[in-house]
């Protein structure tokens, strides 16, 4: 198994270290692997290592499985307003092209086909989560979609789907112990309007701007508020990509947190405490900026006064 130390990593050693069905073996003798790298990606990026590039490794070292689990993401499907409500595994990927995370892995589940065909008795079993989060495992990338979602300025968002993370581990502990064969989604039933994602946010009510001003305040809020934000993912907050979990269900799998629960315990921490120091001092020299403009502004109509009074 790789990445076992990650949020979605330690919760499922957790399970098979208290299963007697399992036996932990080396890496290159195991029947059974799983990869949950993708579900990390604060992690990559701190290796400045591709989600592609940590699969193929995997994929060379375990030519003597006859299984493999890999958590993909919805991700995969991309963001586009004619994406149909809900989208199951037969959809085409459309990733956003911009968005090199989601891209790199729709190229791992390709190279997971070409690793299951290459022998005769293999299996693979690709889980697509929506945004997975829990009070200890929320990654970067999963806060930054959540504090998007629902909230744009004079305009209609998607609804959202939130999954816990328990609930991901849960759903790899099934595929590993009937070694499902296929694609299946991972989500919780039924989705969050967005109405009730700024109303969870604790959002206050929205102000009817015109288009461009509201792109402008919204461009501002993701850059000072938010932090760093991945060329490409604003388009998820834009269009819908809401999955159906019809088929991970029939084989037995059921969501114990529901998407508000998940949503909620996720981003418990407030904007500011996730903003990085280099944002910070972004934030700083922006706001020394906008004061000093407010004190040349202050200081010229001061100045036009005492003229006035003068004459």
């Amino acid at each position: 198994m790789s990445d076992a130390d990650s949020a979605l990593g330690a919760r499922v050693l957790t399970r098979f270290v208290a299963s007697p069905q399992f036996e932990w073996t080396d890496i290159g003798t195991c029947e059974i692997a799983v990869y949950t790298g993708g579900s990390d990606p604060d992690a990559r990026s701190r290796r400045r290592e591709s989600i592609t590039a940590g699969a193929s490794v995997i994929f060379d070292q375990i030519g003597h499985a006859r299984h493999f689990v890999i958590v993909s993401s919805a991700l995969v499907y991309g963001a586009w307003a004619n994406n149909p409500v809900p989208l199951t595994e037969d959809a085409v990927l459309r990733p956003d092209v911009e968005f090199a995370y989601a891209r790199q892995l729709a190229a791992v589940e390709q190279l997971a086909d070409t690793w299951r065909t290459a022998q005769p008795g293999r299996s693979v079993t690709v889980l697509r989560p929506v945004i997975a989060m829990a009070a200890n495992g929320t990654s970067g990338l999963a806060r930054a979609l959540a504090a998007g979602m629902g909230q744009r300025f004079g305009e209609e968002d998607p609804p959202a789907q939130f999954l816990h993370l328990d609930d991901l581990a849960s759903a790899v502990t099934l595929a590993v112990e009937r070694e499902l064969d296929g694609v299946f989604n991972v989500a919780p039933d039924g989705f969050i309007p967005a109405d009730s994602v700024r109303a969870l946010a604790g959002a206050r009510p929205r102000i009817k701007l015109p288009d461009r001003l509201g792109e402008v305040v919204g461009s501002l809020r993701w850059r000072f508020q938010r932090g760093p934000i991945p060329p490409g993912l604003r388009s998820y907050t834009r269009s819908p990509w809401l999955v159906a979990n019809d088929r991970l269900r029939a084989q037995g799998w059921r969501p114990t947190v529901t998407n508000e629960q998940a949503y909620v315990e996720g981003t418990e921490a407030k904007w500011w405490t996730m903003v990085t120091p280099k944002r910070r001092q972004e934030m700083s020299l922006a706001g020394m900026a906008v004061g000093g403009v407010l004190l040349l502004v202050a200081a010229y109509r001061g100045a036009r006064r005492l003229r006035a009074r003068r004459r």
